[in-house]
């Protein structure tokens, strides 16, 4: 069957509002979404720009040509902004716009008005740049694990291409009359193909945003409410991972002195304090390839891959050395301590994890029961410890 260019105009004006409303639709389950409500408000104007394009000789030029392309590049400029939004920069709203007030300054020159090859190229270069802009704000964007990036990151630099395209065709290629634009197979072509990018990114920028809600739910549920640190079941997972890459894995168990007494005397705001201050000062001083997560209470672990017992017991002496030094000025009788248990897998050895942490928690129970505030290593006999 073969459409008609007004049929495939009309197309797009039904299928850019469809999408638009869908936008706001997504924006109404999640108002914190702000990128949703700037994407479904461009693409309302860009459906009100396609239907003033659509009456061209049925409503005054300067509405036709004027204002509806001066909307459309409005609403490119608005989506770009969204993806700025998106990728957690400050949409720039003024630029957005900045393409419709330049298209209708210039269409205040009569040179510029009258010649067909001019508007084209102007109105293309503009709405290729903002796609190209949206392209380039995705790639440099958060280091997300986010699949649907680089299905977002070609189909606007595709979408930025096809509009530049258009510039030298209408320059170099000898134009038709104006009365016999819509009967050209190039308009039919490029309607179809708008509406088909229009869809795809539309589908790939929900598709972004609902990865991103998934990502900061498994996170939320991965992580530590008051530390930010890995929660227990984050913390074995990735430790489970450790030990089968087969590398020398160590685990290091921290237990945070007489907590409870801290709590009893200074309050709970004080006590969670204290795990807020460890847990800032221990990533601090662990290296940058270092699990560290809180398993409960007062309790911590870390796993160091590649490392031995050796060195993974200086590590432990360092953020013990460094916790005894903490001292708070409203506070001056507070002191925090912590005792540290650790076991260390060897060359090959293939251990799990249930295993190493038994061997780091009888380390923790043998450096408290030695006085606290010390680091006991683990002997690799399960049934011998070394202070």
């Amino acid at each position: 069957m073969r459409l008609d260019t007004p049929t495939l105009f009309l197309m797009t004006v039904v299928v850019t509002f469809m999408v638009g409303v869908l936008f706001l639709l997504s924006w109404s389950q999640d108002r914190t979404s702000r990128p949703l409500a700037i994407w479904g408000i461009a693409h309302i104007i860009g459906a009100v720009a396609s239907a003033l394009l659509c009456l061209r000789g049925s409503i005054p030029n300067p509405l036709s040509i004027g204002a509806a392309n001066a909307l459309m590049l409005a609403a490119y400029g608005l989506i770009w902004s969204g993806v700025r939004a998106f990728e957690g920069r400050a949409p720039s709203y003024r630029l957005a716009v900045s393409g419709g007030l330049l298209w209708l300054l210039a269409c205040l020159v009569p040179q510029f008005y009258a010649s067909l090859p001019a508007r084209i190229a102007l109105a293309s270069s503009i709405a290729g740049l903002f796609c190209a802009l949206c392209a380039r704000e995705i790639l440099r964007g958060r280091p997300e694990p986010l699949a649907s990036r680089w299905s977002a990151i070609i189909l606007m630099s595709l979408y930025a291409g096809l509009y530049w395209i258009r510039v030298p065709l209408a320059v170099f290629v000898p134009s038709m009359p104006a009365a016999r634009i819509p009967e050209s197979p190039w308009i039919a072509i490029l309607c179809f193909a708008g509406v088909l990018f229009t869809v795809a990114i539309a589908f790939v920028l929900i598709a972004m945003t609902k990865e991103r809600a998934e990502l900061q739910q498994r996170l939320a549920a991965e992580t530590d409410s008051l530390t930010g640190l890995a929660n227990r079941r984050a913390f074995v997972r990735r430790t489970q991972r450790q030990l089968a890459g087969g590398q020398p894995v160590a685990l290091l168990l921290f237990d945070l002195d007489h907590f409870k007494a801290v709590n009893d005397t200074y309050g709970h705001a004080v006590g969670d304090g204290a795990l807020v201050a460890f847990s800032h000062l221990a990533g601090a001083l662990l290296p940058p390839d270092a699990v560290l997560g809180r398993l409960g209470g007062e309790e911590f672990a870390c796993t160091l891959s590649g490392c031995g017992a050796g060195e993974a017991a200086r590590i432990a002496e360092r953020v013990r050395h460094a916790v005894a030094g903490v001292s708070v000025a409203a506070y001056p009788r507070l002191r925090i301590g912590v005792s540290v248990g650790v076991a260390a897998t060897s060359p090959g050895e293939t251990t799990a994890f249930d295993d190493l942490m038994r061997r780091a928690d009888a380390a923790l129970y043998a450096a408290k029961r030695a006085g606290r505030g010390r680091v006991v290593v683990a002997d690799p006999s399960p049934h011998r410890l070394a202070a």
